[in-house]
């Protein structure tokens, strides 16, 4: 059988790494291909010192690569526009392609999939989402028996690992961002990690192949965990729940809740263990139950290993002589589009801390305006002043209410004489169904 030609363009860390991996395990991964695996050609503005391209054909005009004879183009080089033009050009050839960027599936793949169902040719994305882990393929074919419920995800590392130190540590948001810098495990700009739109992007593709959403990030609600404060970590521990910053996907009669912000989390949930930089993701189907996909979600080798998966899954399905298009995350035949539910529709229980006046009467005019508003108060904490301080912090969990109710409330308790500033509201997920 001829060789599936190779073009990995972009040799930076998951470039340079799946260069690697095809050729430290080049007779295991032909083996399972069944047929050998060739980098043929590298689209690369410069060499990377630790990949030795003889033999290879390089082009440092990246377009260029799509002239090309190669199968699959490897699309590795980030951003959204030159590798948007990039993956068009190629399946417009003809040629598979294989990308780990998920920004450029996020808000270009709807129209990066009509143009390979058009053309008979691949579009994989296994490494967009939670890198070495293999949730997509999950999914699409482990799971497609399954009417999927919902689907948690800690789907960034460096957010986890942030809320990982100010937990186990009570280190102060700041300080640990700036060790996360320093590691490596944070860029120097952390806004994508830190406020949710990297694990917006990456649950944008989860809940398009779940439940047929539209490949967007607008109608997201993306709340990031810049806010967050160590005595809300503690007091969520003293109520038996950790924080984690989660990526939801949830299915309502009326839609599905598409959000990503900081959430409680019961202990006792497998979940709540994922710690440091390590990613997970809960699925709960309506046949298999509760599930847990856990692993690295980035770096040079778990990234690889989920882009040379998905070489190999081409090799195997053009060995076999098919035509057909793995690039539709579902097919829009099979199931009805899935309307996304704004954020004032969404249902979810909360944590509050209300900073109130040490004194009689408080405690039932709060709980007296979360009555009116059909709010249940399931448990409540009332810490004592500090010293020289004449207001005291209440810490309550509420029942599930929808969002609009709980921001009526809360507005009326703000505007009590007796409660200072705003209250602090995260949302409860109890991953029970």
């Amino acid at each position: 059988m001829k060789p599936l030609k190779i073009a990995i363009c972009g040799l930076g860390t998951v470039g340079a790494g799946t260069f690697h991996l095809l050729r430290k395990n080049r007779d295991l991964v032909n083996r399972r291909a069944g047929c050998n695996l060739e980098i043929s050609c590298v689209g690369a503005r410069r060499d990377n010192p630790d990949c030795d391209l003889e033999g290879i054909r390089v082009e440092r005009d990246v377009m260029a690569v799509v002239d090309s004879d190669v199968d699959v183009v490897v699309e590795l080089m980030g951003g959204t526009t030159t590798a948007r033009e990039l993956v068009l050009a190629a399946m417009a050839k003809g040629k598979h392609v294989v990308t780990a960027n998920k920004a450029l599936i996020a808000e270009h793949g709807d129209e990066l999939m009509a143009v390979a169902r058009l053309n008979k040719v691949h579009l994989a994305f296994e490494a967009a989402v939670a890198g070495g882990i293999p949730i997509i393929s999950a999914l699409r074919d482990g799971l497609a028996a399954n009417n999927i419920e919902w689907l948690a995800g800690i789907i960034n590392g460096t957010g986890n690992f942030i809320l990982t130190e100010m937990r186990d540590k009570g280190r102060a948001f700041a300080d640990v961002l700036a060790e996360a810098q320093s590691l490596g495990y944070a860029e120097a700009d952390p806004t994508f990690d830190i406020e949710g739109i990297d694990a917006a992007h990456k649950l944008a593709i989860l809940a398009s192949l779940v439940f047929n959403t539209p490949l967007s990030i607008e109608a997201i609600y993306i709340e990031g965990i810049t806010g967050l404060q160590t005595v809300d970590i503690t007091h969520a521990e003293q109520f038996g729940y950790r924080i984690k910053h989660l990526a939801v996907a949830r299915r309502r009669g009326t839609g599905v809740e598409l959000r990503v912000h900081p959430t409680l989390i019961p202990e006792s949930a497998l979940i709540a263990e994922v710690d440091g930089v390590m990613n997970a993701i809960a699925v709960q189907g309506d046949a298999v139950g509760p599930t847990l996909f856990y692993g690295a979600g980035a770096g040079a080798g778990p990234t690889a290993s989920a882009v040379v998966a998905d070489i190999i899954a081409i090799a195997r399905d053009n060995s076999v002589g098919s035509g057909s298009a793995s690039a539709t995350l579902v097919d829009d035949a099979l199931q009805a589009a899935q309307a996304v539910l704004p954020p004032e529709d969404m249902e979810t229980a909360r944590y509050l801390r209300i900073s109130a006046l040490d004194r009689p009467g408080v405690l039932s005019a709060v709980a007296q305006i979360m009555s009116n508003h059909g709010i249940s108060i399931e448990a409540i904490i009332q810490k004592e002043p500090h010293p020289g301080e004449n207001h005291v912090p209440l810490i309550m969990l509420t029942n599930s209410t929808r969002e609009r109710t709980l921001l009526s409330a809360l507005r009326e308790i703000e505007a009590l004489s007796s409660v200072e500033g705003p209250v602090v509201h995260i949302r409860v997920e109890h991953l029970d169904g």
